[in-house]
């Protein structure tokens, strides 16, 4: 038998009694990651945020969300090179109005996140050491992306 420590701290609450909202436009350069962190982490001090939550939705199916390593460069090239075995180009595929990449984009979407619920404590995300908040752009060429920002929770005066 394994001897294990578990650990928590105790709950907090409060009143979620505002939501913030914001549009955030990214213009990509193709194929690849975008890290939006920095951006998430300005809409929370321009909303005052508090404790809550803050929510991302991207508005395209051919781009979309995650949250990944944001220390080795390596692990976005080879999250790349996955998924684009998962949908290659030459699949076959009967939707290609827009290109040979707009079947797969679409499917690499499906496989990845078009929304994502992050919890902030103390007016920030609760993000682990290396984690960092990710557009994927799926699409061979550049795009302009949207994306719905949305704190939910207490905010400071």
């Amino acid at each position: 038998m394994s001897s294990r420590t578990i650990a928590r701290s105790a709950p907090s609450a409060v009143a979620a009694t505002n939501i913030v909202s914001s549009r955030l436009t990214v213009q990509t350069s193709g194929a690849g990651f975008a890290d939006i962190t920095s951006e998430i982490t300005k809409f929370l001090r321009e909303a005052y945020a508090g404790e809550g939550a803050v929510s991302l939705f991207i508005r395209h199916t051919s781009a979309s969300l995650t949250i990944q390593e944001n220390a080795d460069p390596t692990v976005l090239i080879d999250l790349m090179t996955a998924l684009d075995r998962a949908a290659p180009e030459d699949g076959g595929w009967r939707h290609d109005a827009e290109g040979p990449d707009d079947m797969p984009a679409h499917i690499k979407t499906m496989l990845t996140a078009t929304s994502l619920q992050i919890p902030v404590l103390d007016g920030e995300m609760a993000l682990g050491t290396w984690q960092g908040i990710y557009l994927i752009e799926h699409r061979a060429r550049p795009h302009r992306r949207e994306i719905v920002l949305q704190f939910i929770g207490a905010t400071r005066a």
